[in-house]
């Protein structure tokens, strides 16, 4: 690529766990990024992004909102590219529909209608969920191959957890706007609640980067614990263990991730590098 405009690109939610690799990341390949936080002076938010390399030259932190229609217009203008990963996680909220769903689908839909707007975008990628995809009511049997077009079923994620429906509608609007060359990625579940250790993990464990947070199939706790305990055979790890809802008959298509040079890592890889991390920062003590 050449030209300014053309190594911008915008990030939404940077302060997040997925986000802040793909801030490192672009910035490591002398993107600018214009990156939207919730607070740009909240230092606990803020403080990993701005250590980045690169960071002082390149990194631009905004406070948009998601429920403000053109809050973002000024963000996308001038920028080629466009990652959508902003998204709202509250638990225990009083309201879903106000607290999770309406920022968002609506959130989502006045991003979308800000990258229309501005000529420079040329593709939008929006980190979609396993549970828009997962959910579907079908049986998943070993020939079963999920990906960025399959749909969970609406009325079982309507009346599931408030995020399961909140996703599987971010996913259908996701595979409705071609006119942009919009760019559905499905990822693995990431569950980090703990924004401090999230940051931690994410900077100082290398087996936390993006490329091992994208794996090629479902896998089974029973799967994990066998891999562990052969990793480690000196660790007291339990014979048997409760089976997840997540099935490793089936798998996940990584046919869309690769297209946008996105590679992946063995999940042995991955989890002998977790665990090494947690053992050397003192947050596993085995």
């Amino acid at each position: 690529m050449s030209g300014e405009a053309e190594r911008t690109v915008c990030v939404t939610g940077a302060s997040g766990y997925i986000a802040s690799w793909l801030v490192k990341h672009l910035l490591q390949r002398g993107y600018t990024v214009k990156a939207s936080v919730r607070d740009p002076n909240n230092p606990k938010k803020t403080e990993h992004l701005l250590a980045l390399d690169g960071a002082k030259e390149r990194l631009h932190l905004f406070k948009a909102d998601l429920l403000e229609e053109g809050s973002f217009d000024s963000l996308v203008n001038g920028c080629e590219g466009v990652f959508h990963t902003a998204s709202p996680v509250a638990f225990n909220v009083t309201d879903p529909q106000a607290g999770v769903v309406d920022p968002a689908v609506k959130g989502t839909l006045n991003i979308l209608r800000s990258c229309v707007k501005a000529s420079s975008v040329k593709r939008v990628v929006i980190t979609s969920s396993m549970a828009a995809v997962f959910f579907s009511g079908k049986p998943l049997t070993a020939d079963v191959v999920l990906d960025e077009t399959c749909f969970s079923d609406p009325a079982f994620c309507e009346k599931s957890e408030v995020h399961i429906y909140a996703n599987f509608l971010l996913h259908t609007i996701s595979c409705s706007g071609a006119q942009k060359n919009l760019d559905p990625i499905v990822p693995i579940w990431v569950d980090v609640r703990d924004t401090v250790n999230a940051h931690i993990l994410a900077f100082e464990n290398p087996s936390a980067s993006g490329r091992h947070c994208l794996v090629a199939s479902t896998i089974s706790c029973s799967e994990v614990v066998k891999i562990l305990r052969e990793l480690f055979p000196h660790f007291n790890i339990p014979e048997n263990g409760d089976e997840p809802f997540v099935s490793s008959c089936c798998k996940v298509s990584k046919e869309k991730a690769e297209s946008l040079v996105l590679n992946y890592t063995p999940v042995e890889v991955s989890l002998k590098d977790t665990v090494e991390s947690l053992r050397a920062k003192n947050f596993l003590s085995v």
